[in-house]
């Protein structure tokens, strides 16, 4: 039978070469580790040179290779030398060796299943354990034989990984064609990820696209506990990292306990958010008038009654053949204008274009809203009553309203302030909702906190909202510096409210100092007459005049443990919203709902 994992090294004499002829290549395992039950899935083999010499590393003995010619010969030599040691240790488990399409073609076109299946057999490993790792240093240039060979290994029973997807070689169109059972995640998208939203974001895309093509994601680069704990918690299948195992001569039989104990930790990740507002979307969510084009050569007679035959028109927009927009008239001001004296006698046969707005407020029907701020803020208000020309690409798309652009406007502010407060930046509901419904079905146990201040209406009344945004940004602040970033979630509903999920064992110190720290430093808001006053004289809400103290923080906490029978966001958020009302009546800062002293048991790791 022939080889089909044959090498050629021929005459050559470099360094490379004489390491291949004295057989003194070697391999290391990498464990690469399901992120759900933190068993060991597979190991990668990575191969070594001679330890203390010039080409110990990978990176030596590659560029080696290129200089003397060896590059895919080197390749099948390491899949070689990978399937032969893992066949003599007796492993169990799957092995990922790397080779790159190039090399994969030369290795197996042409062959059927049977016929790839029993070289790999007398290479001493099952297909149904192998898994070949394509590893690509330039762009695949003929990807549908590629697949027509990967077609032909799957039918052994051998799987494929796409190798370092995301570091501009590895395409989403060699991931649809390939069809890979595994795609490894390069290292920039997953190191650092507990700081990283942006980074969270391409991930959480990559999971969709993961799910549309049955293919499952390896995060690769996994260093520290926090970034292992957010991998897991969005959901990944498989990890591989220096926390999680390191190369070496002899696979691992088990994870490294640290990465094990945060793998079966019941604690949930606090996910990092982007700091600025949602984008409230583009114009296409506003309704757009496909109200035909008018030719500019339309009399006021043929206007007038094509206004009549369409009464939803609210405007006629002018476009020349090429469909470009040429002026915009608005309907009651023509209809007032063709109802005078005399007017169709003199203008009727004549271009109602005379008549038109030549300078029409144009959008591009992809523009987004930040972009129309300008329009609705412009001196020329004209669009109020007859309207914008939506255009795309410079052709005329039809028409829209002033009041329906600033009405959808304000409805995308208001759904970007759900998902970040504008002026905290911090989470809004719908994240806070997020992420109690993350911890409770982790079947985490933390403590929700509900914070509210005393006595802010007046001051804001008083002093303006200029300097009552002071004192919940001031709020803010002294919330997140007592908070621990990677254990405890902060979000900001609305106003002066503010929601802690806590998983700090130690969360009701932090409150404490919270309510400590913000008590002290909002009194630097009020003048020096209020501070000596101890308060201000302002209208209650029922418009009494009376006096009010200092702005005052009160917090209402609920622990939530297993079998406290709160297990949804809405239910978790009423309750702490109902402790925070108790804080109040009962003059707490810190008011602690039943359950307290078992709250204040350590929070597990």
């Amino acid at each position: 039978m022939t080889d089909l994992l044959a090498y050629n090294i021929g005459d050559r004499s470099g360094p490379l070469s004489r390491l291949l002829t004295e057989g003194a290549l070697s391999m290391a395992y990498q464990p690469i580790v399901s992120l759900t039950g933190g068993s060991i899935h597979a190991h990668e083999a990575l191969v070594r040179g001679p330890q203390g010499m010039p080409l110990q590393a990978p990176d030596a003995l590659f560029s080696a290779a290129r200089r003397e010619g060896l590059v895919q010969d080197f390749e099948v030599a390491c899949v070689a030398l990978a399937l032969r040691q893992w066949s003599q240790m007796q492993r169990a488990g799957r092995l990922f060796v790397n080779i790159s399409a190039s090399a994969l073609v030369r290795c197996f076109d042409g062959k059927d299943a049977a016929e790839l299946r029993a070289a790999l057999l007398h290479h001493g490993i099952d297909p149904d354990r192998l898994v070949f790792e394509i590893t690509e240093h330039e762009h695949v240039s003929d990807i549908p034989r590629l697949a027509r060979v990967a077609e032909q290994v799957h039918a052994t029973g051998a799987r494929f990984a796409l190798d370092d997807f995301g570091d501009g070689r590895s395409s989403l169109r060699l991931w649809s064609e390939l069809a890979p059972d595994y795609v490894k995640i390069d290292k920039y998208f997953t190191a650092d990820i507990a700081r990283h939203a942006q980074r969270l974001k391409t991930l959480q895309a990559l999971l969709h696209i993961a799910e549309t093509f049955g293919s499952a994601l390896v995060a690769e680069g996994i260093e520290t506990a926090d970034d292992l704990r957010v991998l897991r918690d969005l959901g990944l299948s498989f990890g591989q990292g220096y926390f999680l195992g390191r190369p070496a001569r002899q696979p691992a039989d088990a994870v490294d306990a640290p990465a094990l104990a945060v793998v079966g930790s019941s604690r949930v990740a606090v996910l990092p958010s982007l700091r600025v507002a949602a984008s409230p979307g583009r114009v296409t969510q506003v309704h757009v008038l496909r109200a035909q084009g008018i030719a500019a050569q339309t009399t006021c007679d043929e206007l007038a009654r094509l206004f009549d035959a369409n009464p939803a028109w609210h405007a006629a927009a002018f476009v020349d053949e090429a469909g470009r927009p040429l002026g915009l008239l608005g309907r009651q001001d023509f209809l007032d204008r063709h109802a005078k004296p005399f007017f169709k006698e003199i203008y009727g046969r004549k271009p109602s274009l005379t008549f038109a707005n030549l300078r029409p407020t144009v959008v591009d029907i992809e523009a987004d809203f930040d972009a129309l701020v300008g329009v609705l803020m412009s001196p020329d208000q004209r669009y109020l009553t007859e309207g914008f020309i939506y255009v795309q690409n410079g052709v005329y798309e039809g028409l829209g309203t002033g009041h329906q652009l600033v009405r959808q406007v304000t409805e995308s502010r208001l759904e970007a302030a759900r998902h970040a407060n504008p002026l905290t930046l911090l989470p809004g509901n719908i994240p806070i909702s997020e992420h109690i419904d993350r911890l409770c079905a982790a079947g985490a146990e933390f403590v929700a906190c509900y914070a509210d201040l005393a006595n802010f209406k007046p001051f804001n009344d008083y002093y303006g909202y200029w300097r009552g945004d002071e004192a919940i940004k001031l709020l803010s602040m002294k919330i997140q510096s007592h908070c621990d970033p990677r254990r405890d979630f902060v979000g900001h509903v609305g106003g002066d409210d503010f929601v802690m999920l806590f998983q700090s064992h130690d969360w009701e110190t932090r409150c404490e100092s919270i309510v400590d720290e913000f008590d002290e430093a909002v009194r630097l808001l009020y003048d020096d007459e209020a501070r000596g006053r101890g308060g201000i004289e302002a209208e209650d809400r029922h418009g009494t005049h009376r006096f009010f103290g200092f702005i005052s923080l009160y917090m209402g906490a609920v622990p939530i443990r297993r079998g406290t029978g709160l297990q949804k966001a809405s239910e978790v958020a009423n309750a702490a919203a109902l402790a925070k009302q108790r804080a109040k009546l009962s003059g707490l800062a810190v008011y602690v709902e039943a359950g307290a002293a078992e709250a204040r048991q350590p929070m597990p790791l």
